[in-house]
């Protein structure tokens, strides 16, 4: 039997050439490797080549995001009108299974590892059901090793993943990980991280956690453990990891390069209206300062559209981030996913927009705003992008005296994404081994 995985592109249309992956698909890279060696496994990333309609196979396993999802049943549909089994699963297929089937065979609601291999004896013996969701979270113990060697490397600006933790302990409503993992935190044990780590092929990890500092005992085993294997890694966490010196300390010695924060906002009024309570407006600074002290890039994600933002929200926003030289930031657009309670709420309020999920890329306004208009939010946020990654910006906050500047270019790059960047980048990836 053969099985072929892919991960729907981003957009519909087929990737600039000049614009690099961040990581690949690490969800299927697993499934991959608990697929029985009889099965004959591969793999398409469709952000970095095509997908082969012809390809001669029995099961295609598709995962999916909001923003991903209507590719992916174009992708299925295509699929099933030549007789092939199509199984959907991923965040959106598990927020609505009952959307998802009809586009494919069978839904996996939820984290696929229990149920996977099932699904491939049910395949085999013709007993296919159409959903499949297993009733207790997995044990993170003895978790398979993904299987890398299906990936295109160099389509990848971090192309070593490791995930340690899923979940989150912070219930924000317009987060999807915590609807999507029930609102639990659960943690591999490190030694299986560190042994996993050691086989990597590169020296610059990326932990995909979505925060990997929520449990500080046993952070600090891990970050202990890295300090031994001589690597790089970057990393998410929240602000408040800046409130711990020694964790930080830690942290440095182990070979953080950067740390995605989640800031989302400068609204205090905003950060209760959305339940981010462990972030203080006040500490953002500070915090900032502290983590750079450590020699530690900081990497921010804002929300724009929040119920208390006003039109002075994005020269606000973009002017903390330049005055704090944070080397990255995202800026994106509150969006309503579903099976979080924002879109619970946003829904019953009559203040959602359209259900093209297409749309639903966190660049895209896609329902009604409070303070200010629609247009005037998709403006606001296509300017601070705009703003942010000008080469001038870049320059006043990397230039040529940062430590990782080339990691740091290269990033700011990617982010740019129009030609001229492009270009650059695809000039310095040859350059990655300096970068550390």
């Amino acid at each position: 039997m053969k099985v072929h995985l892919i991960a729907p592109a981003r957009r519909e249309n087929l990737r600039s050439r000049t614009v690099v992956s961040v990581a690949p698909p690490l969800g299927l890279a697993v499934l991959a490797s608990l697929t029985p060696p009889e099965i004959e496994v591969s793999l398409t990333d469709e952000n970095l080549g095509s997908v082969d309609f012809d390809r001669p196979v029995d099961l295609v396993g598709i995962s999916a995001a909001t923003h991903t999802v209507s590719r992916a049943y174009q992708l299925a549909d295509a699929f099933r009108s030549r007789g092939v089994k199509v199984v959907l699963g991923g965040i959106h297929p598990t927020a609505l299974p009952e959307e998802a089937v009809q586009h494919a065979d069978a839904v996996v609601v939820g984290e696929a590892e229990e149920v996977w291999p099932q699904l491939l004896v049910d395949l085999q013996a013709g007993r296919l059901q159409t959903v499949y969701r297993h009733p207790e979270r997995p044990v993170l113990i003895n978790t398979p090793t993904p299987r890398r060697d299906l990936f295109q490397r160099d389509g990848y600006l971090f192309p070593d993943t490791i995930s340690t933790t899923r979940g989150c302990p912070n219930g924000c409503a317009f987060c999807s990980v915590t609807s999507f993992f029930g609102g639990t935190y659960r943690s591999r044990p490190v030694e299986d991280v560190l042994g996993e780590v050691n086989a990597l092929a590169g020296r610059l990890v990326f932990f995909v956690d979505d925060n990997i500092a929520a449990h500080r005992g046993r952070t600090r085993q891990l970050f202990s453990g890295l300090a031994r294997n001589k690597l790089a890694w970057i990393g998410q966490a929240s602000v408040s990891i800046a409130r711990d010196e020694d964790l930080l300390a830690s942290a440095a010695a182990s070979g953080c390069l950067a740390l995605f924060l989640g800031i989302e906002s400068l609204s205090r009024d905003s950060l209760r209206s959305v339940g981010k309570h462990c972030n203080l407006v006040e500490e953002y600074e500070e915090a900032i300062r502290r983590i750079h002290a450590h020699g530690i890039a900081v990497f921010g994600a804002f929300i724009f559209g929040l119920d208390h933002d006003t039109e002075d929200i994005f020269e606000l926003t973009v002017q903390f981030a330049r005055r704090t030289r944070i080397e990255g930031a995202q800026f994106n657009i509150l969006t309503p996913y579903p099976g979080t309670p924002l879109h619970a709420e946003l829904d019953r309020d009559g203040r959602i927009l359209t259900r093209d999920w297409s749309q639903y890329r966190a660049d895209r306004v896609v329902f009604a705003p409070r303070g200010m208009s629609a247009s005037r939010l998709q403006e606001g946020h296509d300017w601070a992008w705009r703003e942010f990654y000008s080469l001038g910006s870049i320059w006043e906050r990397v230039g040529l005296s940062h430590r990782r500047r080339l990691l740091m270019w290269a990033v700011n790059l990617n982010y740019r994404r129009d030609p001229i960047s492009g270009v650059l980048l695809e000039a310095l990836l040859p350059w990655r081994t300096r970068w550390l």
